[in-house]
């Protein structure tokens, strides 16, 4: 029987990149290269370049604390192909839950041509070692980027909520931010729609507005309803 997902307040990341070899990656190398092989040929414009995947972590008096090893998207995207089987490490990432003026969330549609195609999810993306700053692995850097990279939208537009909400699905443990809007949702939505149409290959094919569990949606993963199914409890 899976187990649903878990939902709690972080004050702090302390995160730091401490690289060793992922047993994964080297022990099924011949696998994760053909399924990889498999999926340009599907989906060409995938790149197999560097991600960060945790492989330690503990929360302490309201700190997430947890250690990063580097490895290759091939591996990451064969590992996830196959559900995230048990491998020591967990899928360690931020994500930003636009909030409007009107207490609506925004998510966006993943397009055809990415390996989540299909898919509806805060804007987020796994880290990569260009958030990397003096060994520590920086989360905000990476919400501020994909935030930017995939709605158009700045982070100084919205008042961030203090601290992190975790949401914990399997090996998925997701940093939520939660970031205030002075914007309706419908407002919102048609700037960001304007921004992907300017896009020659934009991340996002459309934007998804959730004014309440009626909205959820089966595309969206497990941690992003989870997440916002609290936040509508708590009104």
């Amino acid at each position: 029987m899976m187990q649903a997902p878990s939902v709690f307040h972080v004050d702090r990341l302390e995160l730091s990149f401490a690289p060793k070899p992922w047993a994964f990656a080297v022990e099924r190398r011949a696998e994760i290269d053909a399924y990889f092989s498999a999926l340009r040929r599907e989906k060409p414009h995938v790149w197999n370049g560097r991600v960060l995947l945790m492989h330690d972590r503990s929360v302490e008096n309201g700190v997430l604390h947890g250690q990063y090893l580097e490895t290759d998207y091939a591996s990451f995207s064969a590992w996830c192909h196959w559900n995230r089987p048990a491998a020591g490490v967990g899928d360690c990432f931020s994500a930003a839950a636009i909030l409007s003026a009107d207490g609506a969330f925004l998510l966006g549609v993943m397009g055809p041509h990415t390996f989540n195609g299909g898919r509806i999810y805060f804007p987020c993306g796994t880290p990569d070692p260009a958030v990397i700053v003096d060994g520590k692995v920086d989360l905000d850097l990476s919400l501020r980027r994909e935030l930017k990279e995939e709605t158009g939208l700045d982070m100084t537009g919205f008042e961030p909520e203090p601290g992190w909400t975790m949401s914990v699905d399997g090996a998925l443990i997701a940093q939520v931010k939660v970031l205030r809007s002075k914007e309706s949702a419908t407002d919102l939505r048609g700037r960001i729609r304007a921004y992907l149409a300017s896009e020659k290959r934009p991340e996002l094919a459309d934007i998804h507005i959730v004014r309440g569990p009626g909205d959820f949606d089966p595309a969206m993963p497990g941690y992003a309803t989870a997440f916002m199914a609290s936040r509508f409890a708590r009104g």
